[in-house]
């Protein structure tokens, strides 16, 4: 028998970004909408609303994906999301799957949107040309912006991240390096997006005389870290960091 895919169309409603979800959640599309939705939020700043009003549920168990994506997505974007269920059908049924514990549910998109906890944020974006200075414009760049944000005891380890994540995209990729920094509640995440699909990878240095410490560097000094897809298209490396808290964890948040 053949079953309608997951389908996602994405618009703007207001500061949030609204993503209209039809077909039909099953487990062979279950994967789709998942990755769909945390693609999404990659470039959706303010906050992600999820309209399944015209999604047909096949098996109930599956509303855990919109558990799952606030989950992966508080750390980064570490955004608001909401869910539209439309019917009192669907609202009761991820009140039974306790989706509501994790993400706020309404029945219209008017009442998601006002419904998302948007925190003060601040928040820059810049494209750097490769070249051999664009390590140092970049420790330039977040130094300041840091200074002006009034966080400059977390500037060391955001340019040390910054540096080692442009230099990645600049050694592996043909990409021109995206910086975005946000900040939010005294969270900090330093993200730098290519166009490059593959993923990144934490390898340990063959040679203690190999350029670079890689993302073992990342892993060390992020409280998180992690390589996300986005619906832009290519890959964003992000990492989070708090004041005065260091890890020693290698292993990517997402």
């Amino acid at each position: 028998m053949s079953r309608t895919p997951v389908q996602l169309a994405v618009e703007r409603h207001g500061d949030a970004t609204v993503v209209g979800v039809t077909g039909e959640l099953n487990l062979a599309s279950y994967a789709s909408l998942r990755d769909g939705l945390l693609k999404v939020a990659t470039d959706a700043p303010e906050g992600l609303v999820a309209d399944i009003s015209g999604l047909a549920i096949a098996d109930s168990s599956l509303v855990s994906v919109f558990s799952l994506v606030a989950m992966r997505i508080g750390d980064w974007p570490g955004i608001p999301f909401t869910v539209v269920a439309g019917s009192a059908g669907q609202r009761a049924l991820l009140g039974r799957h306790v989706v509501v514990r994790y993400v706020p549910v309404r029945a219209d998109v008017v009442a998601a949107v006002a419904a998302l906890d948007q925190p003060v944020r601040r928040r820059c974006e810049r494209l750097f040309p490769r070249g051999e200075g664009a390590s140092a414009q970049i420790r330039d760049f977040v130094t300041a912006k840091l200074a002006e944000w009034e966080v400059p005891e977390l500037a060391e380890d955001a340019r040390l991240i910054a540096t080692e994540l442009v230099e990645n995209v600049l050694r592996h990729t043909t990409s021109e390096p995206k910086l975005r920094l946000d900040l939010r509640r005294g969270v900090c995440t330093v993200a730098v997006a290519d166009q490059d699909t593959r993923p990144a990878m934490l390898l340990e240095r063959l040679s203690p005389f190999e350029p670079g410490l890689g993302l073992k560097l990342v892993a060390q000094i992020a409280r998180t870290w992690g390589c996300s897809r986005s619906w832009a298209g290519g890959k964003v490396v992000w990492a989070v960091l708090l004041p005065g808290a260091r890890t020693t964890g290698d292993r990517p948040a997402g």
